[in-house]
């Protein structure tokens, strides 16, 4: 059978914008002490530790709650401002959690045997004040999100779990240090499925000032986490300089142990196939896959249903004017901006309510939550480079929500951060 041929971008003649990106300060990571889980009272930290939301799906995510020291109980709670908060306290008090005696920079890695997925290091980020800033989100936030995670944080008056960032430093990859420090007995380690959780305290002045001076130089750019991150600005500016001025953060480098980046999909329950696709033939160029669903190609949406396929490319530009107006202009060739706004609010009217539209990070489970008559499409995206998205990140294009899924992702409850613990 020949090889399909090559879908054109989704809007030809039009590449990737690549503005010079202005000189910003470095990242300030600053040691701490943690507060993290004692085995010796906790028990197994694999069964306390909470994984990453997005790769369980809410409902296993919430599932631990019933075991009496695992982290989702603080993480889901509903009140944490007088529940969850007395639920902390106890813990730290019985020593079930315990705060570190000395201030530190914490290295985490995920390895698979002897693969590491990926390396970074945990500690106190000061939130950027000045423009240019230090940290680059990416994404846009929705306000009652933000609000919901502030609260969470101000009533627990804790971090649980960090942002993820990337970086890309100036001169070599990582200092010495962090390979020495690797090379050392781990703090805690847990194995959670196939993988393996490990990290080490880095506690020598010498070593967290070359850690300092590695990250100094760089521009760190959200990987996960923008909702959280914004609930931090939130609150310092409710109470400037006070504890809400830094945050709990996770920086990878990219350059040495690069996080991956995938695409979200988007599952819509509600919409008939041959329907869906006829109306999307007015919109983009429509062409019939009978090899049934693969990997989207750059510049090329999927749709998937019932076991059939099809290949969407080249939007019309006056239909794409329409709905992307008010918009950036970088957005014409943002996969999720021609599904979201293109396809589903003009072509579709997918009302933005919940569970209208289901994210969905794997592909195979997207495929197959729409095989069965009924059930709906899958719009299947290709992912984003990461190049691309720090480009736009720094001219301050801010991407439509659930764009892009940097993985893998840290694991909550190796390192918390506590405010004004006993």
């Amino acid at each position: 059978m020949p090889a399909p041929p090559r879908p054109r971008p989704l809007l030809p003649g039009a590449p990737m914008p690549t503005p010079a990106q202005p000189s910003v300060p470095g990242v300030r990571l600053r040691p701490f002490r943690a507060v993290r889980y004692n085995p010796a009272t906790a028990g197994d930290l694999a069964h306390v530790l909470c994984p990453p939301h997005d790769d369980v799906g809410p409902s296993r995510a919430r599932a631990p709650r019933h075991r009496r020291h695992h982290l989702a109980r603080l993480v889901y709670s509903s009140d944490p401002g007088t529940a969850a908060r007395q639920r902390l306290e106890r813990w730290m008090h019985r020593g079930i959690l315990v705060r570190d005696q000395r201030p530190a920079f914490y290295v985490y890695q995920q390895h698979l045997g002897a693969k590491i997925l990926f390396r970074g290091v945990i500690g106190e980020l000061d939130l950027p004040t000045a423009t240019p800033a230090a940290v680059l989100p990416h994404e846009d936030v929705q306000a009652h999100v933000v609000g919901q995670r502030a609260a969470h944080m101000q009533g627990l008056q804790a971090q649980l779990e960090p942002l993820l960032l990337t970086y890309r430093a100036p001169g070599a990859p990582g200092p010495a240090a962090m390979d020495d420090i690797t090379r050392r007995p781990p703090l805690a380690a847990a194995r959670i499925g196939l993988i393996t959780h490990t990290v080490w305290a880095c506690t020598d002045p010498r070593e967290q000032a070359a850690v300092s001076r590695h990250l100094a130089g760089a521009g760190a750019l959200i990987a996960d986490g923008h909702h959280r991150y914004a609930a931090c600005l939130r609150l310092n500016d409710r109470h400037p300089g006070g504890p809400w001025a830094r945050s709990l953060a996770l920086l990878v480098d990219q350059t040495a142990h690069p996080l991956q980046l995938k695409a979200i999909h988007r599952v819509v329950p509600g919409l008939e196939p041959d329907k869906a696709i006829a109306a999307a033939a007015e919109a983009m160029r429509v062409r019939p896959l009978p090899e049934g669903a693969r990997h989207p190609m750059p510049g090329e949406l999927l749709i998937t249903a019932e076991g059939r396929a099809w290949s969407l490319t080249a939007p019309d530009p006056r239909s794409l004017d329409a709905a992307l107006e008010g918009h950036p202009a970088e957005w014409r060739d943002v996969p999720t901006a021609v599904s979201d706004h293109l396809l589903m609010d003009l072509t579709w009217s997918v009302l933005d309510l919940p569970g209208g539209v289901h994210h969905v990070h794997d592909m195979r489970h997207a495929v197959a939550s729409t095989a069965t008559p009924g059930s709906g499409i899958a719009v299947l995206l290709p992912a984003v480079r990461e190049e691309s998205v720090r480009t736009l990140a720094a001219a301050g294009v801010l991407l439509p929500r659930k764009t892009t899924s940097f993985g893998p992702k840290p694991t909550a409850g190796l390192a918390l951060r506590v405010l004004d613990a006993p």
